[in-house]
């Protein structure tokens, strides 16, 4: 039965993207620190352990979840390797999201995110952050998927939405980022109409963007070097990694 459900597959639009403030997430998030959160990341790639904030019995907790979202009702886990992103016009209605939608909704720390701009036969990596150097948090959901051999796997997805005025000419999708006020209704109970109200593009006079070497394109490029503008890294690490990856376009 599972296997004629339409999973709602979608073209990646965010792939790659940073969690490196990690001393800040309990004050950002007021969530207890329930799960050890590893070192910083500068590269985060599908189907990595990432950090969710989520609602637990009135208290926000933080949980490690594979980054790829596997549906309660899939036969295996590979779909999870199609489903990092959800789209916002559509998150309600795709049944790989709608469930998800409705009751686990999550929120994603990161410090910044990668888009890529096509530029002729190359494509250009930009790193995307807030201008004062800022944590904050994409609209996610979660699942729980138990495998035939009794394993469960919690797994998120990052909702996107049309690119802001800083980003369109980079990528026409970026991440939904919320502001901190909305952190609290995103994660409660509500009806669907006000969940659906948050998604929306980001203020980007509150953004700023730069272009970062190809170091980002490898996944196991995962050091500062990766955030770092193009223009101050030297020749040699600029062009260390391999072209871009298809999870990236």
């Amino acid at each position: 039965m599972a296997a004629r459900r339409r999973c709602g597959t979608i073209t990646s639009m965010c792939g790659r993207f940073e969690i490196s403030a990690l001393d800040q997430i309990l004050a950002t998030f007021d969530a207890e620190e329930t799960v050890e959160l590893g070192p910083p990341r500068y590269n985060v790639a599908p189907s990595q352990q990432v950090p969710i904030v989520r609602q637990d019995e009135g208290r926000r907790t933080i949980t490690p979840a594979r980054w790829g979202l596997i549906p309660y009702w899939a036969e295996d886990a590979s779909i999870g390797n199609r489903l990092i992103n959800a789209r916002s016009e559509t998150v309600q209605r795709k049944p790989a999201f709608r469930d998800s939608f409705a009751r686990r909704r999550c929120l994603i720390p990161a410090s910044g995110f990668y888009e890529w701009q096509k530029s002729g036969a190359r494509k250009r990596p930009f790193h995307i952050g807030m201008k004062d150097g800022s944590l904050f948090a994409f609209d996610g959901l979660w699942s729980a998927w138990t495998s035939p051999g009794g394993t469960t796997v919690e797994s998120c997805a990052i909702i996107t939405t049309a690119a802001n005025d800083l980003l369109k000419d980079v990528h026409d999708r970026v991440p939904v980022i919320l502001p901190r006020e909305a952190y609290g209704q995103w994660l409660a109970p509500a009806e669907r109409s006000a969940h659906s109200k948050l998604l929306v593009p980001f203020d980007g006079s509150l953004m700023r963007r730069h272009e970062v070497s190809s170091l980002v394109n490898a996944p196991r490029s995962d050091s500062p070097d990766c955030i770092v503008p193009i223009d101050q890294l030297p020749s040699t690490s600029a062009s260390a990694a391999p072209l871009l990856l298809p999870w990236a376009t």
